[in-house]
């Protein structure tokens, strides 16, 4: 579900990339002409009708409900709200909504996403935070840049590794959601949208591992919310046809919550797709 480059190049979200970086992947594996043809054509249909910066939703929301939650949430596109039309339709905003709908507590949303992040832009994410900030819930989504530049698996599941210790540090717990399916961007030709998929679900394997392993709970977005964007692509991709739109955060953001709200301690059953941390973990 992205389109976006590093935040150091020109682009605007990893699913707008997506097909030009898969491409340029497998040209350089040698997969031949054709491929190079497609990512070509997928270059020229794909634009940035989104431009490069998502509505800003930080905000004490609910605040008349007191007792306020610290919600903070981190990574790329996805995690920014790239799409989304209003503040409230973005993932940290729906997120903030329901949490405080669900506790009856008020919510202080603080929102570090930049779109066009890899993973090894949550070090900065998390170092521009204030040093006495302590959040109860920090939200991490983050992978399909590193999966259009061709990161290795291990480079980015090593930069995942430390950004939940660094948050865990701060006393928050934490709830990944993994790289989306890339297979779900119909625009992108076959075979460059298989080729994605495939490499796309392995980055999410290796990310669901090594954030259990240091005390993070994972969403695999794949599985809860993946199937919506493959059948109702209209209703669930914004203008670009690569980023969610307001319903598509809105069904994101549902699936979830179960986790946040497990990370919340508020409730303790979460279903198929969520996944809870090793004991401990290692932060």
């Amino acid at each position: 579900m992205e389109h976006e480059e590093h935040a150091g190049g020109t682009g605007a979200g990893a699913y707008a990339v997506a097909a030009v970086g898969v491409g340029v992947a497998v040209a350089a594996y040698g997969t031949g002409r054709l491929l190079r043809h497609q990512a070509a054509l997928a270059r020229r249909a794909i634009g940035k009708p989104l431009g490069e910066e998502a509505p800003p939703g930080d905000r004490h929301w609910r605040r008349s409900y007191g007792d306020p939650v610290d919600l903070v949430v981190l990574g790329d596109s996805i995690a920014a709200g790239l799409g989304a039309d209003k503040p409230k339709q973005t993932l940290g905003g729906r997120l903030a909504r329901a949490v405080a709908k669900r506790l009856g507590r008020s919510v202080r949303l603080r929102t570090v996403a930049v779109v066009g992040s890899e993973s090894s832009d949550l070090a900065a994410q998390v170092a521009s935070l204030p040093a006495t900030y302590r959040p109860h819930v920090a939200v991490v989504v983050v992978g399909g840049n590193d999966v259009t530049h061709r990161v290795p698996v291990a480079d980015s599941a090593r930069h995942l590794a430390d950004a939940v210790d660094a948050l865990r540090a701060r006393g928050a717990e934490v709830v990944v959601g993994t790289c989306p399916d890339l297979g779900a961007l119909r625009p992108v030709p076959q075979p460059l949208r298989a080729l994605g998929s495939r490499a796309s679900r392995q980055l999410a394997e290796a990310q669901r591992t090594v954030a259990l392993e240091h005390g993070a709970r994972v969403v695999s977005l794949a599985h809860v919310v993946g199937p919506f964007f493959i059948t109702n692509p209209d209703e669930m991709f914004s203008l670009d046809r690569f980023h969610p739109s307001a319903h598509g955060y809105q069904r994101t953001a549902k699936a979830m919550l179960p986790s946040v709200l497990a990370a919340l301690g508020a409730v303790e059953d979460v279903p198929f797709g969520h996944h809870a941390p090793v004991v401990g973990g290692s932060g």
